[in-house]
């Protein structure tokens, strides 16, 4: 049996300590269960289930008791949080990823429990990996899943189970005679992921492992770059209330990518700029131009500026008919 306060420790960096509260996101699937096998082995008095009904499917909330029942006969208090409202037609689970951390980290948050353990593995990992590539992303993406991260504060999202195979968790649901829930939307080819994952099983050329280690290898390299940026930011930016001014002089390209998005995330915090048109604004700028992007308009130069952009100029037109709807 693993260690899963070994495990946590490892992906947290520093030893967890005995008063820590976590909560364990259980779908019912066979990776989730090995997660709560672990913790309701290991940290039972410090451990909560918590279950997210997404109400996409007739069958979620009776595999939502389901769980819930499972916990009860190990003494594991156990929450169904539900995804209520309207859902969307397309991107669905995105949409639903994002409610189930919301829903989940809103919970942690008001009941006072700093981790949120969930059970990503190392297939998982390769598969993020290998969908990234085909995305084209930079080092962030090509990074992975995290061992942990902020969710928000006071509430730290931890995948204590990246260095384990799919295979041994489910071993080690199958031992303990539980019947894993499945979810029909894991094989459906509509999800890339699903295509993937196929892709995978189906050609010995993939070695999980070495792909998952590649991606762990690169969340270091992302962890460098972000502390290089930030030493950059400290000694190049200067915030006032109006503006950034920022000194990109002799650094290298991916610094300057870097700093040019906490500058503009500096004036517009909502700010999500496309990958391209950032790569356009910083060529202009740098040929000593203006650009703007994302509501801050950046002016090239010795130093180049940040701050916010001018509301946009009515047209001829919009004037025109602004003039018919007051005289008619």
């Amino acid at each position: 049996m693993r260690d899963i306060a070994a495990l946590l420790s490892a992906a947290l960096g520093r030893p967890l300590a005995a008063s820590e509260r976590l909560a364990v996101a259980v779908s019912g699937g066979p990776d989730s269960l090995a997660l709560l096998n672990f913790a309701a082995t290991a940290l039972p008095g410090q451990t909560t289930a918590l279950t997210v009904d997404h109400g996409l499917r007739a069958a979620s909330a009776g595999e939502a008791t389901t769980v819930a029942a499972l916990c009860h006969t190990l003494a594991i208090p156990h929450v169904t949080l539900s995804w209520t409202g309207p859902k969307p037609r397309t991107n669905i689970q995105a949409a639903a990823r994002t409610a189930r951390y919301a829903l989940m980290g809103d919970w942690c948050a008001t009941a006072g429990v700093g981790l949120l353990l969930t059970a990503h593995h190392a297939d998982d990992q390769a598969e993020t990996l290998l969908m990234q590539l085909q995305r084209g992303s930079g080092t962030a993406g090509l990074a992975g899943i995290r061992a942990a991260r902020a969710l928000r504060p006071g509430v730290t999202l931890v995948r204590p189970l990246l260095g384990i195979r799919r295979a041994e968790l489910a071993a080690i649901v199958a031992d303990a005679r539980w019947t894993p829930l499945d979810d029909p939307s894991n094989a459906d080819p509509r999800y890339v992921r699903t295509r993937v994952r196929a892709l995978m099983a189906g050609n010995d050329a993939f070695d999980v492992p070495r792909i998952a280690a590649v991606a762990a290898h690169l969340a270091e390299a992302e962890a460098a770059l972000d502390w290089a940026a930030t030493r950059a930011w400290a000694g190049g930016a200067r915030v006032t209330a109006a503006a950034v001014h920022l000194d990109v002089n002799d650094l290298p390209k991916e610094l300057v990518r870097r700093l040019v998005l906490r500058a503009i995330a500096t004036i517009v915090p909502a700010a999500r700029p496309d990958g391209a048109a950032l790569t356009g604004l910083i060529v202009r700028v740098a040929a000593g131009g203006t650009a703007t992007l994302s509501g801050v308009k950046v002016q090239g130069g010795e130093t180049w500026r940040f701050g916010h952009a001018p509301p946009r100029r009515k047209t001829r037109q919009n004037a025109v008919l602004l003039g018919q709807n007051r005289t008619g």
